[in-house]
């Protein structure tokens, strides 16, 4: 399971971010966000990566979650992104915005009539004011409506009304509604009232009141919503009742959409009255809801919105809509595409309580599928309060601390976008909230609507936390309505309605209406007028902007980047700039601007530059100044503008081109200085004989002068200069020394402002001009301040004298202490000087010394002894003696708890086989636990292990089972802590296969899918495509042992797909395709032998397949065949069928039919032939032709055959013709000709043409010809250019002969000409006419003949391509090119510049491509730039050409470098231009040419060499020329390191120092030592040096552990491996160790002396190991090896043991006892409330005594009522639960001593008592002991 636990608190999650904002500068800019997180998160606010601090302007506000950055008089500086940083113990998040602070408006004009300046106060008049706006209504239909508001305003001002942003007289109808004027009797200012009789549906909407006068402008507005009544009769009993609406007489429209996708449709009605719209839904009337959205968009159109649609939702959706006229509906029906891949249980809808919680769950197919939660479109993440769990396949979201804000749609999706939807219901005061978000165009209406559960409550509206002005707000009954009418950008921001703690939030974003800015002013010209000053001249842009605009100036000054503003114009025409608007004297060049509300134009630049000097006025004059004899005398002023000036020496101008100067040789030597407005003379080293010289200057407009006077030298010291602190330790010498600048000047010496007196202790010595002080042994109280005085003038000493620093010796690390209530904690500290004084600190506090704080010192041991701890006591102390410190953190447990952990109940999920380890921590090391199990005592056994270390207790269940489940507790007292343990088998993992499947297989193929578990009984389900599949003969499921298969025995096509094999946590994926066998050809039903047909014969190519449904593909001669033409393919089951219904020549061929498309596919091929066809005659087509001739002129037949070379006959009146006389018979190809020569009569007749296969008749006659007559005339034409011309005209007789003509030529047949007859008529065609075709047509028949004009108009030549701006740099080739309509002739088009033709130039040519025209301009430069044009006899085009000055570009950049050291390095580049002067530079340093460093430039080539390179030359070396700047990287690698001199095989004794010892071949060189291929670091045993080339290992102290190999490396250079091998030192005993006794509280030492010095020892007392403490010292003095006891007791008697290796001694230790005495008593008396508990306390003198406590003589024994403590030599009685019966004295017998303690009981209220421990474990009182 998987779930985002509460136990370690949520990290920081913003609920609402920062958004962007833009305020002018000088404004206020506040950023807000809301962020949550447990524990609360600590919120900062960085810029630029620097975390901000609060200052005068900047502060950060928060409230609760919410936390802000508020910017005051923010300025353009403080613009930039500003980051909040969340930050809590759980993690961390941050969010940014972007603060834009604008320019401020303040130049700028009226922008807005609203922003116009209001009256003064007394004058009376002012903007309108609101008294009453309308209130928002929501009525039934057919109510009367009053919508009322009042205004005032001086003068009055007028009132009108608006509908959704309309006027009434623009609403469709609008004849209901009425306006009433208010009287003057109804209160001041104006009203204007609207009433809207018998109110509609459509009459819902936002109307707005305005109020304008001449001082502004002001509008509220009100909501009215007109709703449905429960019952619809008639609005109008008088009105026709409405027709019966029909049944859709068409299908209604489809619609698909996905699952979880949104569906809209929109529905535009029209109509008058306005029509009223209904939403039905399967024949139902559809509400709005969270799913269902309706609403009219901004054109008018009515739209119904299903969110995150469902299966549910499919349906027919009908939009109806009625008035007055009628009813009409528009239907859709809905069709919801479900994925293949569904929730196993979809989402619920639920409820819940604001505050509570609300609990969504659903279950996805299988456990691996993620999942992600979205409330709508905003996706959660798991946090405090969206808890989001997995279990298996169960997905739950729990959602916490409900809000109003929460209710919503919710969803779950997992991949593929499958989502599940459900509505959260948050029941509370608010029942309809408010939106996520309001998106608003500027200017329209906002309107945000709340519905309450209790009607007539008083709710709150604000903005970003400031409350809204009531005229907007309105509320009627359970409805609360929020209307801002005209939104601006003002409006938006965060709108929330509060409802006592219940609250909703939307916000509301202001889209702005883009406008565009003003365009630039023109003709702008300077004027060089007067000296100093320029003329500045423009006009207004044209056209003018709309809105108020401004004229903005700025200059900048040559050779500078930056534009400054110089001010702002109102009207355009000119402007006078003197040189006092410049801030130092230079060249300046000018440009405008044009400024509105909308924005800024492009600027335009003032064309040259003028020359302005600032007048220069006096800030700071000179002033005589007075110095010493030697010293420089500095003269200086400050001027209100930078310009040059002349300084000048009693009268003598002095030279300032130069930075020093002297007046003449061997006289006063000057430096003169400028910074800014800033002008200095200084005189150095000036002599008594300068004094009084006169100091002047000079520039346009000021001259000042000053004096010089010079004093005489006094004494000065010359060291120190400033005051010296010195620090010394106690008994050194210190020497305080003071120079002065005269020798033998007397000086006076004091201490801390008291002249000091010389004596043994204190010296004072002259010597010249010297003078010192001398302590010989300082001391502490030496310490203070020293002066040495002379003349008005003092050295200063600080002197501090110190005892030697303290050191603390023992603990040097954190010591951690826990104890229990009243036990006694004792912290000691260690120093090295005994009498060193030392501070105690708890949590940075000192403590003082009292009742329960005691201080001790003993020699150099300093304690800290807490006699009987409370829990207040624990904390963090620091013993502090000197600049070290030793700290300590004393834990106090109450005992009322003796677990700390764990606090709760502990639950354990495990799986079997899994080890489970259960922990609990108690307070104190020695307590006992008892561990059961479901109420029963565990019993320790190989499967339950209990383990005790320290203050915790484990119970391990090493290989868990299943019975092991149930509660476990850990028991101490009354005290447990529980664990449940819950043990499962472990998941089901599938073992084969681990990755997707894919199996391909073929029709009627054994299919089998295989998956083996990782256990036998685990159930599996196996699913195909989404859905669980049924075992039947077509499926099979197996099971063996842990493999399960799923069998297809006989597969087909349709069982491919996605088959999952789920075992509960896990899956198996496989991918089966099932193909078709692949197609095979049958036995054939015709032979595959060429097939011959004569032509005309149908032909059929048929094939048989081995399967039905398998696709071919006929082929002609390679080229597919397309049905048709007479083709014929059919299919015939698995039979293919191809038919020719008529064989002609171009059916021939093979003829191919392959089974697919693809490559090698197998195929059949057919080969047709077809015979030659029989020849035929083609014309004349008829079988008999009537020819008619003229005597004597020539007979001709014609005749076409179908093919060349085909026999005919020619017959006349059946007789058969040859060639002969006059009778000539002619072939040419497929043409026959029959020619008579000089027809006669006798040659008129039947003439017969005999073909093989066919034949044509001719009917011949000889007669005169007849008359030729015109029956109509050619008619004149006018065409286009490109257009045909047709002329017809007839003549009879139709056969007659015509001859066409153009302007006299005859006319003949081409691809431009055309001549056709129909009949009696002739027509001409000329196609695409040109000009030149234009003339005369004539037809000429016989005698006769017809003429018409043919006029061509040219076609406009226009240009359908238009230039384009080009900007170019200078060197560049440019083409401008154009295209027109039609391709013009050469010529047709004009190409020029600036109007005029273009120059003749060979950098210029033009060229034209079809419809293309171009110009080619090569090389262009800086003169060529300027406006070009294309011009045409209809049409003209032009464009700017702008050349840039050439840029310099680097061809060839630089390239890095890698070298070796001491070599060298080049560095080439290549330019663009040639002789470009350059530097050189590295890591920022400029090159210049040297012995090492040489520089070349060639051309465009550039080359710089640099020798003798060594590691610290690496860097970046660049070069650098004008703007452009090319760099690359120099690498200087070291040559590599060898050894010259590896180590040897070493052999030492234990406890030696080995030393491994190589040499290099370089100095510098980091060498690695290895031991057994592992690299050695230093320790204090451990060192490494390096000598020169040298390198040591030193092993100190060896053990048999540093045997080994060892080796050395450095690079890539190795040696070794060498051995160190260390022999075992034998150790023996020399002195043995001699008993000793002594008496309690004395001391005892112990020696022994053995063989070897470097000996480790190990010391023990009664078989228990000693370590160094308090009372126990050991210590080794070469050989000899000693301890040390202290304050010995009666219970360390025993044997002492002391062993070093194998050797050993042994010694007895008799301890005499003492006495037993009490050294603190408690007090004589002590009073306890009733029902408390009381505590009484003893010291005794040693740890381990015994105690008795007596009541009234007789002796106490433990139990609930008395508890008995020991903690060293403290004893406790502890009497709980006292009452009045135990009032009495009790005493403490500590051996022969004993003390009297009387117990008053007092009444009291009685409280929860905490029931300490019963029983004190003897293993506490045995801690002390060694």
């Amino acid at each position: 399971m998987k779930a985002s636990s509460g136990d370690q608190g949520s990290p920081p999650c913003f609920l609402r971010f920062p958004r962007p904002v833009r305020v002018v500068s000088g404004a206020e800019a506040e950023l807000k966000c809301v962020v949550l997180g447990e524990p609360p998160p600590v919120v900062v606010w960085e810029k630029g990566g620097q975390q901000l601090a609060a200052s005068e302007r900047l502060s950060f506000p928060a409230d609760g979650a919410e936390h802000g950055l508020l910017l005051t008089a923010a300025l353009p500086t403080d613009a930039g992104v500003y980051v909040c940083r969340a930050r809590n113990a759980a993690g961390e998040a941050y969010a940014a915005a972007a603060v834009t602070v604008l320019e401020p408006p303040a130049s700028d004009p009226e922008l807005q009539p609203a922003e116009r300046p209001l009256p003064s106060p007394g004058s009376g008049e002012g903007a309108p004011v609101f008294l009453t706006g309308p209130r928002s209504q929501w009525v039934l239909r057919g109510a009367e409506v009053v919508l009322t508001c009042r205004a005032g305003g001086l003068p009055e001002p007028t009132l009108y009304w608006e509908k959704d942003g309309m006027a009434l007289d623009e609403v469709w109808d609008s004849s209901h509604f009425a306006l009433q004027p208010g009287r003057a009797e109804d209160g001041p200012g104006a009203s204007l009232a609207l009433r809207i009789l018998a109110a509609r549906l459509p009459d819902s909407g936002v109307y707005v009141c305005h109020a304008r006068n001449a001082h502004g402008h002001a509008q509220a507005g009100a909501l009215l919503q007109v709703h449905q009544p429960p019952e619809s009769p008639p609005a109008d009993p008088d009105e026709a009742p409405a027709p019966v609406v029909e049944p859709l007489k068409c299908a209604p429209k489809t619609f698909w959409v996905n699952e979880g996708k949104h569906a809209k449709f929109r529905c535009y009605v029209m109509g008058k009255p306005e029509p009223e719209i209904e939403w039905h839904w399967e024949g139902r009337p559809l509400l709005p809801d969270r799913r269902r959205l309706m609403y009219r968009d901004r054109d008018g159109g009515f739209v119904l919105k299903v969110l995150y649609c469902q299966a549910k939702d499919r349906g027919l959706y009908v939009c109806a809509a009625r008035n007055s006229a009628g009813q009409t509906l528009s239907a859709v029906q809905l069709h919801v595409k479900e994925p293949r891949l569904r929730f196993t249980r979809p989402l619920q809808d639920v409820e819940g309580r604001e505050h509570g919680i609300a609990v969504l769950e659903c279950k996805v197919p299988n456990s691996r599928i993620p999942t992600a939660w979205f409330r709508e479109d905003q996706r959660l993440l798991p946090c405090r309060k969206y808890e989001q769990i997995e279990e298996g396949t169960v997905r739950r979201l729990i959602i916490h601390r409900l809000k109003a804000d929460d209710d919503g749609i919710y969803l779950c999706e997992m991949r593929g976008r499958v989502r599940t939807v459900a509505n959260v219901t948050v029941k509370g005061p608010i029942l309809k909230r408010l939106p996520r978000k309001l998106d608003v165009l500027e200017g329209e209406n906002a309107v945000l609507l709340v519905e309450t559960l209790e009607a007539g409550v008083e709710g709150r509206w604000s903005r970003d936390g400031e409350e809204l002005p009531v005229i907007c707000q309105s509320s009627s009954g359970h409805m609360h309505a929020l209307v801002l009418p005209g939104v601006t950008r003002e409006d938006a921001g965060e709108v929330t309605f509060s409802l006592g703690n219940s609250r909703t939030t939307t916000l509301l974003r202001v889209k702005c209406v883009k406008h565009s800015p003003p365009g630039p002013p023109i003709l702008a010209e300077m004027f060089k007028g007067h000296k100093n000053t320029v003329l500045l001249t423009w006009k207004p842009p044209e056209p003018a902007p709309e809105t108020p605009f401004i004229y903005r100036l700025e200059r900048q000054e040559v050779g500078s980047e930056d534009w400054i503003q110089c001010f702002s114009i109102e009207k355009a025409g000119a402007v006078e700039v003197p040189g006092d608007c410049v801030p130092s004297e230079g060249d300046y060049r000018f440009r405008i601007c044009t400024v509105s509300g909308h924005g800024r134009s492009p600027h335009v630049v003032f064309h040259g530059s003028a020359h302005l000097v600032p007048t220069a006025r006096l800030v700071a004059g000179l002033e005589d100044v007075q110095v010493y004899d030697g010293e420089d005398a500095v003269f200086s002023l400050d001027l209100s503008t930078i310009i040059q000036g002349t300084w000048f020496l009693n009268g003598e101008e002095l030279k300032s081109n130069e930075p020093e100067g002297q007046v003449e040789p061997g006289a006063l030597r000057y430096r003169i200085e400028q910074k800014g407005l800033q002008h200095r003379l200084i005189l150095h080293a000036v002599k008594h004989q300068d004094s009084g010289a006169l100091v002047g200057f000079s520039c346009p407009g000021v001259q000042d002068s000053a004096a010089l006077t010079i004093q005489e030298s006094p004494v000065h010291i010359l060291s120190p200069q400033d005051r010296v602190s010195l620090t010394f330790t106690t008994s050194e010498r210190v020497v305080l020394t003071c120079e002065l600048s005269r020798v033998d000047f007397p000086a006076t010496w004091y201490k801390d402002g008291q002249k000091v007196e010389e004596s043994e202790l204190l010296v004072v010595k002259m010597d010249g001009r010297k003078h010192r002080l001398i302590l010989p042994e300082a001391k502490v109280q030496d310490s203070g301040e020293f002066e040495c005085r002379t003349e008005g003038v003092s050295a200063f000493f600080g002197v501090t004298v110190q005892d030697p620093p303290v050191h603390i010796v023992d603990p040097r690390e954190h010591v951690f202490v826990h104890a229990i209530t009243s036990e006694c904690v004792m912290l000691a500290c260690e120093v090295d000087r005994e009498d060193a004084p030392v501070r105690w600190y708890k949590d940075g506090q000192e403590v003082e010394e009292s009742d329960f704080v005691v201080l001790e010192n003993e020699g150099p041991h300093r304690r800290l002894v807490l006699p009987a701890t409370q829990p207040s006591d624990g904390g963090e102390f620091q013993c502090v003696a000197g600049d070290e410190c030793a700290y300590f953190t004393v834990t106090i447990t109450d005992v009322s708890s003796w677990i700390v952990y764990p606090s709760g109940k502990v639950y354990v999920a495990a799986v079997r086989l899994e080890r489970v380890v259960l922990t609990c921590e108690l307070c104190r090391p020695w307590a006992e636990v008892r561990w059961t199990k479901d109420g029963e005592e565990v019993v320790e056994s190989p499967a339950l292990l209990l383990q005790k270390e320290d203050t915790v207790r484990r119970l391990v269940l090493p290989a868990v089972q299943l019975e092991d489940s149930g509660e476990y507790l850990c028991e101490i007292d009354d005290e447990s802590a529980s664990f449940t343990v819950t043990v499962t088998e472990p998941p089901v993992r599938i073992i084969y296969p681990r990755d997707e499947v894919t199996l391909i297989a073929v029709t009627l193929e054994c299919v089998v899918l295989m998956c083996e578990l990782s256990r036998e009984d685990a159930p599996v389900r196996w699913y195909k495509d989404g859905l669980e599949v049924e075992e039947s003969e077509a499926l099979v499921l197996e099971r063996d042992g842990p493999r399960c298969r799923l069998v297809l025995p006989a597969a087909q096509p349709e069982d491919g797909g996605e088959f999952v094999c789920d075992a509960g946590d896990d899956s198996a994926f496989f991918t089966v395709t099932v193909t078709e066998p692949p197609v095979q050809f049958l036995a054939l039903e015709t032979t595959p032998s060429p097939l011959c047909v004569a032509p005309g014969e149908p032909v059929v190519l048929s094939c048989e397949l081995s399967r039905a449904g398998a696709p071919v593909v006929w082929s002609h001669n390679g080229r597919p065949v397309q049905e048709g033409e007479g083709l014929e393919l059919h299919a015939e089951g698995p039979r293919r069928v191809l038919c020719i219904q008529a064989a002609g020549p171009a059916h021939a061929g093979l003829y191919t039919c392959q089974s697919g498309a693809a490559p090698g596919a197998p195929s059949l091929s057919f080969t047709v032939q077809v015979a030659e066809p029989p020849v035929r005659v083609v014309a004349p087509e008829a079988a008999q032709t009537r020819v008619r001739s003229t005597p004597g002129g020539d007979l001709e037949l014609v005749v076409h055959l179908s093919g060349p070379g085909g026999p005919v006959r020619w017959y006349k009146d059946g007789e058969r013709l040859a060639s002969q006389g006059r009778v000539q018979l002619e072939q040419a190809g497929a043409r026959q000709v029959l020619r008579v020569q000089g027809a006669r009569s006798g040659d008129a007749g039947e003439y017969l043409c005999d073909a093989p296969q066919d034949s044509r008749i001719f009917l011949v006659s000889v007669e005169e010809p007849l008359l030729v007559k015109l029956v109509s005339e050619l008619t004149p034409l006018t065409v286009h250019e490109g257009d045909d011309a047709t002329f017809r005209c007839e003549v009879s007789p139709p056969d007659a002969d015509v001859t066409w003509l153009r302007n006299g030529a005859v006319v003949t047949p081409g691809p431009q000409v055309e001549m056709a007859q129909n009949g009696s008529s002739r027509i001409l065609t000329l196609r695409g006419c040109q000009l030149g075709d234009a003339g005369t047509v004539t037809l000429r028949a016989g005698s006769t003949a017809t003429s018409a004009r043919l006029h061509v108009r040219e076609t406009e030549l226009l240009f359908l391509r238009r230039l384009q701006d080009v900007r170019a740099e200078e060197g560049q080739d440019v083409c401008l090119e154009v295209e027109t309509g039609r391709v013009g002739a050469a010529g047709a088009v004009r190409w020029v510049r600036g109007g005029q033709p273009l120059p003749h130039d060979s950098r210029l040519s033009m060229a034209q491509d079809g419809h293309i025209h171009r110009l080619f301009i090569h090389g262009v430069i800086l003169a060529d730039q300027g406006t070009y044009g294309c011009e045409s006899h209809h049409d003209r085009t032009l464009a700017r050409l702008s050349v840039r000055p050439r840029q310099l570009r680097v061809l060839r950049p630089l390239e890095d470098v890698t070298i070796s050291e001491g070599g060298s390095a080049t560095f080439q580049l290549e330019l663009s231009q040639e002789g470009v002067t350059g530097e050189w530079a590295r890591g920022g340093v400029q090159l210049y040419p040297g012995p090492k460093c040489h520089i070349h430039s060639d051309g465009h080539r550039h080359r710089l060499v640099l020798n003798g390179l060594g590691l610290a030359d690496s860097g970046c070396v660049s070069f650098t020329a004008d703007s452009l700047r090319c760099a690359a990287r120099l690498i200087v690698r070291e040559v590599p390191v060898t050894i010259v001199r590896g180590p040897h095989d070493l052999e030492v004794t234990e406890g030696d120092t080995a030393t491994f010892e190589c040499e290099l071949s370089q100095a510098l060189a980091d060498v690695t030592w290895e031991k057994d291929g592992n690299a050695l670091t230093p320790s204090p045993r451990l060192r490494l040096q390096a000598l020169g080339t040298r390198r040591l290992l030193q092993l100190r102290r060896c053990g048999p552990s540093d045997a080994g190999t060892y080796s050395c490396a450095v690079g890539t250079a190795r040696a070794g491996p060498v051995r160190l091998t260390v022999r075992e030192r034998t150790v023996a005993v020399l002195s043995e160790l001699r008993s000793v006794s002594a008496r309690e509280g004395d001391g005892a030492t112990f020696e022994c002396t053995v063989s070897e010095v470097e000996t480790t020892g190990r010391w023990e007392l009664g078989g228990r190991p000693l370590r160094p403490g308090a009372r126990v010292r050991i210590r080794q003095e070469g050989k000899k090896h000693i301890l040390v006891l202290s304050e010995l007791r009666a219970e360390d008697a025993g044997e002492v043991r002391f062993q070093a290796g194998p050797a050993q001694s042994l010694a007895l230790l008799e301890v005499e006892a003492l006495p037993l005495q009490m050294c603190r008593h408690p007090p004589r008396e002590k009073t306890v409330l009733v029902g408390r508990r009381a505590v009484l306390e003893v010291t005794v003198s040693r740890s381990g005594g015994h105690v008795c406590w007596l009541r009234e003589g007789a002796e106490l024994c433990p139990g609930d009522k008395y508890e008995m403590r020991s903690h060293g030599p403290t004893h406790s009685l502890v009497i709980h639960d006292v009452r009045p019966e135990d009032q009495g004295t009790y005493c403490c017998q500590a051996g022969q001593d004993s003390t009297h303690t009387r117990l008053l009981v007092e009444a009291g209220p009685a409280k929860p008592l905490v029931h300490g421990l019963r029983c004190m474990d003897k293993q506490f009182m045995d801690k002390q002991a060694f």
